[in-house]
């Protein structure tokens, strides 16, 4: 049986305006990880994954590289506890 996990992801490059969230979320969605991804004002991305851990990886791999428009130059991952806080996968605004 897979443990569950929390995964925090900051992720930078070209990664606004390009559908970056978006694609995240429909990434999520197809395997069942919950959290929520934003636009922070310095041009990153942040996002939160909670869900089975290789599910999880599945989700932090596609953000090493993201939807086509996207260029990716670095993605930091803090892995925490599972809290079980989230019911589904959304866009923070802000």
């Amino acid at each position: 049986m897979n443990s569950k996990v929390r995964a925090h992801v900051f992720i930078e490059g070209r990664v606004q305006g390009v559908l970056f969230r978006y694609t995240t979320k429909d990434e999520a969605n197809l395997r069942g990880v919950k959290g929520w991804a934003r636009n922070l004002s310095d041009g990153r991305v942040e996002a939160v994954f909670e869900g089975v851990k290789n599910k999880v990886e599945e989700v932090v791999d596609f953000c090493r590289y993201g939807p086509p428009e996207a260029k990716v130059s670095s993605v930091n991952v803090t892995w925490d506890d599972y809290t079980g806080e989230f019911k589904d996968f959304f866009i923070r605004y802000r």
